[in-house]
C-alpha cells in the first residue's frame, strides 16, 4: 500500500507522487514511457529502511502536463520541489530520470547521495536517434503500437523487439492496447505513456555532450548498469566515472535497461541501493 501526495513546482505544475515506508527520504525517478506504478516493487523492497517517494513525472498520471516551455529546467525544478517537500537527501533515477537527477545535483547541495541507473547521456552521438522522426510521425497518425515498436527497435533495449520484424510485433500490441485504455486506480495505461518518449528524447538532445558539466557534483554517486544492456549506456557510465569526484560503478549481472522496474530485477537493484543509501 502507498499514500498519495503532491507538490507544486516552480511554474505552477502539480507533481503527484506515491509514498511508502519510513526512515530517511529517497526520491525515485522513473524513465521514459514509465510512471510511478512501475517502481512499486522497488519501493516495497526499500520501504523497511527508507521513506520512498515515487512521483509521476510531469505529463502523466497524478501530475500536470509537460507545459509549453518543457525542458530539463522544468524537470530540475520538479525534483527540487520534491526534495523540499519530503526533506529527502537521496535520489535514484532510471534512464531519463537519471539524467534529471544528475542535472539537479549540479545545482542542489541538499542531494547527498545520488544513484543513477543507465542515464542515456549521449557522447559524440552514442545514443541512437535516427528512429525519432518515424516514431513522431506514427504518433501524429495515432499509430501508438507502431510508435512503441519504433522506440524499442531504435533504442535496442529489448532483445525480442530488436530481432523480430515489425509486421509480427505491431498487431498483437494493437490488440493489447485495446484492453489497456482503462487502467486500475492511479495507474497510467501503456498507450498513454508511449507519447511521453517524445519529451524525454528532447532531454537527451538537450543534454548531449555535457559530461564535463558534472565535475562539480558534490554528492556521492552510485553508477549502476545491467550486464545485458546496450553498449551505449556503458559508454555514458564510463565517461561519468572519469568526471565525477566521488563515484562507484556497479554492474548487475543478468539485468538489462529495465532492471529497476517491476518487470526487471527490482530486488537486485534494491540491494545495491540499500547498501549505498544506508
Amino acid at each position: 500500500m502507498y499514500r498519495k501526495g503532491s507538490v507544486v513546482s516552480a511554474d505552477g505544475t502539480t507533481i503527484g507522487f506515491r509514498q511508502c515506508g519510513s526512515g530517511p527520504g529517497v526520491i525515485v525517478l522513473h524513465g521514459s514511457m514509465l510512471a510511478a506504478q512501475d517502481f512499486m516493487k522497488l519501493a516495497e523492497a526499500l520501504a523497511d529502511d527508507f521513506t520512498i517517494t515515487v512521483p509521476d513525472r510531469r505529463g502523466r498520471g497524478l501530475s500536470g502536463p509537460h507545459g509549453i516551455d518543457y525542458g530539463i529546467e522544468r524537470e530540475v525544478e520538479d525534483l527540487q520541489a520534491m526534495l523540499k517537500e519530503t526533506d529527502a537527501s537521496r535520489v535514484f533515477g532510471l534512464s531519463s530520470g537519471a539524467l534529471i537527477g544528475l542535472r539537479t545535483a549540479r545545482v542542489t547541495p541538499s542531494i547527498e547521495k545520488l544513484a543513477l541507473y543507465e542515464p542515456p547521456l549521449s557522447i559524440n552521438g552514442s545514443v541512437p536517434v535516427d528512429w525519432v522522426p518515424r516514431y513522431r510521425r506514427e504518433l501524429a497518425d495515432g499509430r501508438i503500437a507502431a510508435a512503441l515498436v519504433s522506440v524499442l527497435k531504435g533504442l535496442e533495449a529489448d532483445r525480442v523487439f530488436r530481432t523480430l520484424p515489425r509486421f509480427i510485433l505491431v498487431p498483437p500490441l494493437n490488440l493489447v492496447f485495446r484492453f489497456q485504455r482503462e487502467a486500475k486506480g492511479d495507474d497510467v495505461p501503456i498507450p498513454d505513456l508511449v507519447p511521453t518518449m517524445s519529451a524525454d528524447m528532447q532531454l537527451v538532445a538537450q543534454l548531449a555532450d555535457t559530461t564535463d558539466d558534472y565535475a562539480t557534483v558534490d554528492a556521492d554517486v552510485l553508477l549502476l548498469g545491467g550486464s545485458r544492456s546496450p553498449a551505449y549506456f556503458g559508454c555514458a557510465l564510463e565517461a561519468l566515472t572519469g568526471v565525477l569526484a566521488r563515484s562507484k560503478r556497479v554492474t548487475i549481472p543478468k539485468l538489462d535497461h529495465s532492471g529497476p522496474t517491476d518487470d526487471g530485477g527490482p530486488s537486485e537493484v534494491a540491494q545495491s541501493l540499500r547498501d549505498f543509501f544506508a
